[in-house]
């Protein structure tokens, strides 16, 4: 038993679950402060192998892993993330204005399923202050940046199409230069107007002409929720095809809670939010093999996440047709040292299937 699993990790199992996650970003934001704290810690994590490097919409990645949106809702630890072995880091999701989230409690542990149910309702700093922030930054690995409207809480009116499509390309004018790839949030499964707002073909039409128009040249990938039917995909990647500014798509997770958990029901019920961690795996793994089967493979590409714990999980997506793969819940239930172990057992994984490189695996 390592020190975190055997002692870190039950002190903070014992703290309320959002405030625990404050405590580690605050210390991670602190430890970041140190250049020569960041060299240790990526010295710890290990080189990876050139087996698992690959470039993704003209990025070059060391590792196909990287660490998913949700974990640095507003971009305050990235230098300390970037020393932990990814290849690459999303923060956000960022608005353009400030958001305070929905109400409390809103993230709950479920260790029975190796997860956890979250609520948040994107709570993040804003697209301004998180730019300053980022600004002049350089990392050793690739940023991106996931970007959604704001949300004013469950009591607010919706807004119309035009300010939530003028929201997002705010945010996209004000990040871009301060990310190596974006991605839009599209379904966001704790918000009132954020689960099926762009289930509409029209206005994700009419955002995609609105980034289009910016002419940003950045790779943008589009964050999905899983997909109900075969009609809902085929009518998703009808609207996308004009638009010259998508380079692939993210799989988001799916709201509500999957069937079969060993959690009680009793306290699933008092548990608002969506599931990420192990539960998710398999809505997830479905829509990466979903869109693989219809996508251009030579125009866009996918990012895979939800439930990926270890190489095995990582391997499997990628096999499915995710050419980057993500992790967040992990972190919570193995700690850090789980990256540099899932980089070290995937390129072993390759190996012994006969693939000199990552990307030889992709949707095979």
């Amino acid at each position: 038993m390592g020190l975190y699993s055997g002692v870190i990790r039950p002190i903070l199992f014992q703290i309320d679950p959002e405030r625990a996650h404050d405590m580690a970003i605050r210390a991670a934001e602190l430890a970041g402060g140190s250049s020569s704290l960041c060299s240790a810690v990526a010295a710890a994590a290990g080189a990876t192998s050139p087996r698992l490097a690959i470039e993704v919409a003209g990025m070059a990645l060391r590792t196909p892993l990287g660490l998913a949106a949700g974990f640095d809702k507003s971009a305050r630890a990235v230098r300390l993330l970037a020393a932990l072995g990814f290849g690459h880091i999303e923060v956000g999701s960022i608005s353009a204005e400030p958001s305070a989230g929905n109400p409390g409690p809103r993230l709950f542990r479920i260790p029975q399923d190796r997860g956890i149910v979250v609520h948040y309702g994107l709570p993040n700093d804003g697209a301004e202050r998180v730019a300053a922030r980022l600004d002049g930054s350089r990392l050793p690995v690739p940023l991106g940046i996931n970007v959604v409207s704001t949300n004013r809480g469950p009591e607010a009116a919706s807004d119309a199409d035009d300010t939530v499509i003028a929201e997002y390309v705010s945010a996209v004018r004000r990040l871009h230069g301060c990310a190596d790839y974006l991605c839009l949030n599209l379904s966001c499964p704790n918000t009132r107007d954020g689960r099926d707002f762009f289930s509409e073909r029209q206005r994700l039409t009419s955002l995609l002409d609105a980034i289009d128009a910016l002419r940003i040249a950045k790779p943008l990938f589009l964050k999905v929720a899983p997909f109900a039917t075969t009609s809902d995909i085929e009518s998703f990647l009808a609207a996308v095809e004009p638009a010259r500014c998508v380079s692939g798509f993210s799989v988001n997770l799916p709201a509500g809670k999957p069937q079969g958990l060993a959690t009680p029901a009793s306290q699933l019920a008092r548990m608002p939010g969506a599931v990420s961690g192990r539960p998710a795996a398999g809505a997830a793994d479905r829509t990466i093999a979903d869109l693989f089967g219809r996508v251009d493979v030579k125009r866009y590409r996918i990012i895979g996440s939800g439930g990926v714990f270890s190489a095995a999980d990582a391997y499997r997506k990628i096999r499915l047709g995710a050419s980057m793969v993500q992790l967040m819940t992990a972190l919570i239930y193995e700690g850090p040292a789980v990256v540099g172990t899932i980089n070290r057992e995937l390129a072993r994984l390759l190996e012994a299937d006969g693939f000199a490189h990552v990307d030889e695996a992709v949707g095979i």
